[in-house]
């Protein structure tokens, strides 16, 4: 993960949140549905803490372990009653068998490699634990606009005039995210011996108007915008 960029834009990572509160809301709902009976859990690339807040806050999810690669970021979290340990993903510090669930919410992305962190959380994981993984899909209506966006190197071209949300996600996390499907995730996850995967959806509206109501997860990957993958540690 390039931590200097979320060193950079971490007030501008959540001020995009504040101004997309729906998304935000929706978003929340999601990884909710994914955790259910979470127990222990990590939050790995936790960020600012500002979802977890909110779980705890609204949702009773009282999740309290984060690690984060970004000191600006984990000062954030920390300020929202996290505790986060400053590491990467690949390199986490914990021993063996220490979590229950390890949560990965718009991490992938930012993962020049998916396999080492997915490994990582793997060794971390108790036996019979989850992990469960949220991001913007490639294939999707989000990921096809900000992987444009990002060759553009502007919102305000032309070519998006109509297309994008009214307060668009900052470019510059756009234009360096490693945007991969949903499909190409999962076959990560199963070749390290992950199992019984489980697929769950948001954002099923276009990105132009999905901040005009929250939405309910529902079960699959074909139609949102922002998927949840849930696996069993093998």
């Amino acid at each position: 993960m390039e931590t200097w960029l979320f060193d950079e834009f971490a007030d501008a990572y959540d001020r995009w949140f504040m101004q997309n509160e729906n998304v935000l809301l929706s978003e929340v709902l999601l990884v909710r549905h994914a955790l259910r009976e979470c127990g222990e859990t990590l939050s790995v690339g936790c960020g600012s803490g500002l979802f977890e807040q909110i779980l705890r806050s609204r949702f009773t999810l009282d999740i309290r372990n984060g690690a984060e690669p970004s000191a600006a970021m984990a000062h954030i979290a920390r300020q929202r009653g996290m505790q986060v340990l400053i590491a990467p993903a690949e390199r986490l510090t914990f021993p063996d068998g220490t979590f229950d669930t390890v949560l990965m919410n718009g991490v992938p992305s930012y993962l020049s490699e998916l396999a080492p962190a997915f490994r990582e959380a793997q060794r971390v994981l108790r036996p019979g634990g989850h992990l469960v993984v949220l991001d913007v899909g490639a294939e999707g209506s989000y990921g096809l606009l900000y992987r444009l966006a990002g060759q553009l190197g502007s919102w305000d071209h032309p070519q998006l005039q109509g297309c994008k949300p009214e307060v668009p996600y900052p470019l510059e996390l756009a234009a360096h995210a490693n945007w991969r499907t949903t499909p190409a995730k999962i076959e990560v996850l199963l070749q390290l011996g992950f199992k019984d995967p489980e697929t769950f959806q948001t954002l099923t509206r276009h990105p132009a108007y999905s901040n005009r109501d929250v939405e309910e997860p529902c079960d699959g990957f074909d139609r949102g915008d922002y998927v949840a993958i849930r696996v069993e540690r093998g």
